[in-house]
């Protein structure tokens, strides 16, 4: 049996990773369940599984969920960063599956890597924002590093047993459903609300990757993550349109043949896949039928309709805290649309402006990427303020 602990246990991702361990209680044992401020969700999940320790982010949730459970005396807990890094580097823990989306997931990430955990993880933006100080902690630490993103997942699966051959590949084919404004042309992106832009063909997901999969800065996104975990050149990282998403991302060898993951719309099959590493476990989802399918579509994709796209390979050749940048004001900008502060086609015209502003710090320290992620918030939230 493997003990696991959940960062962001109460959002989309850690909702079906509990679904996963649900349907198979003798393969995974909660040890740890952590937070922002979803008392609710987490006093259920707490007395559903048990854990040792439990933690909210939310000073004030956390003593709320205290108070509810005072009888249940198996549970510890935590509030504040401090028991969000409790959460993280629990002893019993062999695994930490990362749930947390944004710049929140980075220090718990990197105190579970140090602390010697395997992670599942799903957080891009740890990989965008500091991909070269996560990949030294890792390899120091020899810990497994598991993608539970879809695209990310397909191409960690297609590179089994061949990890160490970069020179063999002659590219990483991420696969883009092209959310819900694939067929809207662009004169129309003006005027869509933050409604339509949740209403994913495809998937069932959290609220921001939603919102990044409209614009389709979560691939742009993805392209910067793919760069440093699977350690590839980025020319040799491209994107194409796949209407179905049942192809879910492929690798092109220098022989021509290319090898390609397929699999139902489902997260909980690449986080079981995650937990389970390197064994496969049986699944009730829905197995893919392919004579029902019997068609699938690809298409390039329009870089002038999503110039999103186009800002993050400028981040990723750049490099440095230019990507830091793009990812923590990707973060203001998304909830800022969401609370229909500014529109949508706002969102990549204030990402180009405030990456314009900044002054990029060429080999940074982790106190620089904070640092930086401060100062790119602070700015963004002023140039949005600016617009009324």
């Amino acid at each position: 049996m493997k003990h696991i602990a959940i960062l962001g246990s109460t959002g989309s991702i850690g909702k079906n990773a509990l679904n996963v361990v649900e349907t198979h209680r003798e393969a995974f044992n909660v040890v740890a369940l952590a937070a922002n401020s979803d008392v609710d969700t987490l006093e259920h999940q707490i007395r559903k599984f048990c854990p040792r320790l439990a933690a909210l982010n939310n000073p004030i949730a956390a003593e709320q969920l205290r108070k509810r459970l005072y009888n249940h005396k198996s549970t510890e807990i935590l509030s504040g960063s401090d028991g969000i890094q409790a959460v993280a580097t629990i002893p019993e823990a062999e695994q930490v599956l990362d749930g947390m989306g944004g710049s929140a997931g980075l220090l718990p990430t990197l105190s579970a890597i140090n602390a010697g955990k395997d992670i599942a993880f799903v957080n891009k933006e740890v990989m965008v924002m500091c991909g070269a100080i996560v990949m030294n902690a890792v390899k120091k630490n020899g810990i497994n590093l598991i993608p539970i993103d879809g695209e990310m997942s397909a191409i960690f699966q297609c590179l089994e047993g061949a990890r160490d051959r970069q020179d063999d590949i002659h590219r990483l084919i991420l696969t883009a459903s092209g959310g819900p404004f694939r067929d809207t042309p662009k004169e129309n992106l003006y005027k869509v609300t933050a409604q339509q832009a949740l209403k994913h063909p495809n998937w069932d997901m959290g609220a921001k990757i939603t919102v990044d999969s409209a614009t389709m800065m979560n691939k742009g996104l993805e392209v910067i993550e793919a760069k440093w975990l699977f350690d590839i050149e980025l020319e040799k990282i491209d994107i194409v349109i796949h209407r179905e998403s049942i192809i879910h991302s492929m690798v092109e060898w220098m022989d021509s043949s290319t090898l390609a993951q397929l699999g139902p719309t489902d997260m909980q099959i690449m986080i079981q896949y995650a937990l389970s590493y390197p064994n496969r476990l049986p699944t009730p989802v829905p197995r893919l039928d392919l004579c029902e399918l019997r068609t699938l579509h690809f298409e390039p994709v329009d870089r002038d309709k999503f110039p999103c796209i186009s800002l993050a390979y400028t981040a990723a050749e750049v490099g440095g805290t230019l990507p830091v940048v793009l990812s923590s004001a990707d973060e203001v900008v998304v909830e800022a649309f969401l609370n229909e502060r500014i529109g949508f086609m706002d969102i990549p015209a204030i990402l180009d402006q405030v990456m314009n502003k900044h002054g990029v710090i060429d080999d940074p320290t982790l106190e620089d990427i904070l640092e930086v992620d401060r100062w790119t918030k602070s700015t963004t939230r002023s140039i949005i303020n600016a617009k009324g």
